[in-house]
């Protein structure tokens, strides 16, 4: 295919994920799922779709699954609810939506980018998303179809720890994301997440604020980030790895290393984030003991990883 070489990348999470905490059958089902959602978005570029197109058909696959913090299956708050945040970002032009707080809109991400597309504002919240999903005919369901089993169990160990937990009690941050360049050489980034288990209601992490947990720019890079949200707010980690690329001229590799491997430790900020430039393949990146991960670039193989091997 003429044009730039395509890549992709996604993340479902990360934190303290060990292989003595998964049994085989779990991580086969988690590994199927980031199997699945990969490829929901190289079909796309391999077609010569859009990165925007290519990001949002990955989230909405993780978002269907759940496994993962994002759409079905979020986590829930200390009033037992979902608030789902979620948001994108074109690189060609720097557009970008976002939508805080739902608890009725099947696939948040694609209502960031009717946000994006279609209205006026950068960010929507709470019920003027939702009425804003309606007029996009977008697909709700009750909020009791996104909550499972397990994230009940969850809400109610947190509540006895009286603690806040980062999607699960052992240390996972539940984020999920996905960044891409197509064969037009534009970037994209989106990213989705349900939260924290037992989190106040209202709070907002770094997932759906564009220039912390999800940035896209031509001129540097497209970035989706997960962790401890309150870390990447301060440091706002995705606009300073594009800043970082588009001025001062480092490689991606080494601007993601700075961010994830110095900044972030030195506020112990723990986490990890996806990142695709304008050539080469996608950097995966996390100071965690692994990451929910998967990525292909053109003429390559699909890499599907966990631990940190």
């Amino acid at each position: 295919m003429n044009g730039t070489p395509w890549a992709l990348a996604l993340h479902g999470g990360a934190g303290t994920i060990l292989r003595s905490k998964l049994s085989v059958e779990e991580e086969s089902r988690f590994r199927d799922g980031l199997a699945e959602a990969l490829q929901a978005g190289t079909q796309v570029l391999q077609k010569g779709g859009a990165a925007v197109e290519a990001v949002e058909c990955t989230v909405i696959a993780l978002e269907e699954n759940p496994l993962f913090n994002a759409g079905r299956g979020s986590v829930l708050t200390t009033e037992a609810n979902v608030e789902m945040d979620a948001a994108i970002m074109d690189g060609r032009n720097l557009e970008a939506g976002a939508v805080i707080g739902l608890n009725t809109v099947r696939n948040p991400v694609s209502l960031a980018r009717m946000v994006m597309e279609r209205n006026d504002h950068v960010v929507l919240a709470g019920q003027g998303a939702e009425v804003f999903a309606r007029l996009c005919a977008l697909e709700s369901k009750p909020t009791d179809w996104f909550v499972t089993e397990r994230r009940r169990n969850q809400l109610e160990e947190a509540k006895k720890a009286q603690t806040v937990s980062l999607d699960h009690n052992d240390g996972k941050y539940g984020t999920v994301g996905a960044v891409a360049r197509d064969t037009g050489g534009n970037l994209a980034a989106a990213t989705s997440t349900g939260g924290m288990t037992n989190k106040a209601c209202g709070r907002v992490g770094d997932a759906p604020l564009i220039g912390a947990g999800t940035y896209a720019s031509n001129k540097g890079c497209a970035v989706s980030a997960t962790g401890h949200g309150e870390i990447f707010i301060r440091l706002t980690v995705a606009r300073d790895i594009a800043a970082m690329v588009e001025y001062l001229g480092l490689s991606l590799e080494e601007a993601v290393r700075r961010k994830v491997h110095a900044e972030l430790p030195a506020l112990q900020g723990a986490g990890g984030l996806i990142a695709v430039g304008a050539e080469g393949a996608p950097v995966l990146s996390f100071n965690t003991p692994g990451m929910y991960r998967a990525s292909q670039a053109a003429g390559e193989s699909e890499k599907i990883a966990i631990f940190d091997d």
